[in-house]
């Protein structure tokens, strides 16, 4: 496969910047799709550990050109300081039908978790969901405009008022259109030369047969569509929502790579059927170091949870999967699995629509034996303990999905491929 997506699986926070990092070693271009600074990524290789929010995964190879296509939301500021922080030579092409995150959208995603009270999504406050909103109402503004100073000041003279009434309601400071203006014009000078119409590259580097690797944000089961709503994100990090939002046609795609984490966990709020508490979520959290790369929130923590995996395979297509921190589970003695739930007494085998109804799902599970080893320095799967063969050939009976790679550590060497993929 030379045109592959990178998932994640779950609830996002799956390793899939190191899966990407470990991948985008042999391709030629890597493309972010979705999403915004709310997220991050962890790569870690030669010993030394990096969180890219908005930059794609292979940014730190000089020869990968890397795409932020039309599907993302860019703060420019962000953006900016992050790229500042790359001290190699790199290759970054930003789309001019990208929207932009202004600072009025950071504040406005504020304002409305505060007046949700204890109904709050959990969002990063980094603006998404309005950028999003925008972007949908018809209201929001490009990177095309965006670099356009005149456009860019038409934008703020009509836009911004409505926008400060909206904090002014709130009993929040507005902004000056003057200020935000010069300030975002200091980022679009620097950004402008990135800028251009990365579908018509994409499109041309396909005709040129060059191996691309897709990668989003979050997971699946934060898809505006398909997710727990409405406790997600505002975009699909699904393999379904690549072509839309980088403007390449469907069939164009050739797989995708599901990553999950050998166990489960999600940042926020939100039905978390498998999650455990105590001792033991405690030892994982610490083992994986589960914390928010962008928030360093703490993630909640759950067994290995099928069901959403299949529901993940239906909804987004699965090749591969690639199973990260499966380092973490040693010494852990007995092992769940989440086969499937029970609602109301009856078995199900998917994920339910509504919210107050999945809450009500039990969670089925299946056990098995743990090991005690350090897998840390496996090279191959025939390495590892017997136990943890069997942990990873009955999640792939389960989902019915070949395990293609798994990962025993942070570096990019921990990485241990079972099936040629890319």
């Amino acid at each position: 496969m030379k045109r592959i997506v990178i998932v994640g699986s779950q609830w996002g926070d799956e390793g899939k910047g190191k899966i990407t990092d470990y991948l985008a070693q042999r391709a030629e271009v890597v493309v972010r799709y979705q999403g915004g600074n709310n997220a991050g990524h962890t790569v870690v290789f030669d010993g030394n550990k990096y969180s890219l929010h908005l930059l794609p995964s292979g940014i730190f190879n000089p020869k990968i050109k890397n795409v932020m296509a039309n599907g993302m939301v860019i703060d420019p500021k962000g953006f900016v300081d992050e790229i500042s922080k790359i001290e190699t030579p790199y290759q970054i092409y930003i789309s001019n039908r990208a929207h932009v995150v202004l600072p009025f959208h950071k504040k406005i995603d504020e304002v409305n978790e505060l007046m949700k009270a204890d109904q709050k999504i959990g969002t990063t406050h980094k603006g998404i969901g309005p950028t999003y909103t925008d972007k949908f109402a018809r209201t929001g503004l490009r990177m095309a405009a965006f670099i356009n100073p005149q456009l860019f000041k038409s934008y703020l003279e009509n836009e911004l008022p409505y926008k400060n009434k909206i904090l002014s309601d709130a009993g929040f400071d507005t902004f000056d259109i003057d200020e935000v203006f010069e300030t975002y014009q200091t980022y679009a000078k620097q950004i402008e030369k990135h800028v251009c119409d990365t579908s018509l590259l994409l499109n041309q580097w396909i005709e040129e047969d060059k191996k691309i690797l897709f990668e989003g944000a979050q997971g699946i089961m934060l898809c505006v569509d398909h997710g727990t709503y409405p406790f997600v994100t505002s975009s699909s990090p699904t393999a379904a929502s690549v072509p839309l939002n980088t403007g390449i046609a469907p069939w164009l795609l050739e797989g995708s790579v599901g990553v999950t984490k050998a166990y489960t966990t999600r940042v926020g709020e939100g039905v978390f059927p498998s999650e455990i508490s105590g001792d033991l979520a405690h030892e994982i959290r610490e083992r994986g170091h589960e914390y928010g790369t962008t928030t360093k929130r703490p993630r909640r923590i759950g067994w290995l949870d099928t069901v959403v995996l299949r529901h993940a395979k239906r909804v987004s297509g699965l090749s591969f999967l690639a199973v990260t921190l499966l380092d973490v589970l040693s010494g852990v003695k007995t092992l769940k699995i989440v086969t499937h739930y029970k609602l109301d007494g009856i078995i199900i085998d998917y994920v339910p629509a509504d919210v107050h109804t999945y809450e009500k799902c039990i969670p089925v599970y299946e056990t098995l034996p743990g090991w005690d080893e350090d897998i840390t320095g496996v090279t191959s799967f025939d390495q590892l303990p017997e136990q943890a063969k069997n942990y990873l050939n009955r999640l792939s009976e389960l989902v019915n999905v070949k395990i293609g790679m798994f990962s025993v550590g942070p570096d990019r060497v921990q990485t241990v491929e079972i099936e040629e993929i890319f």
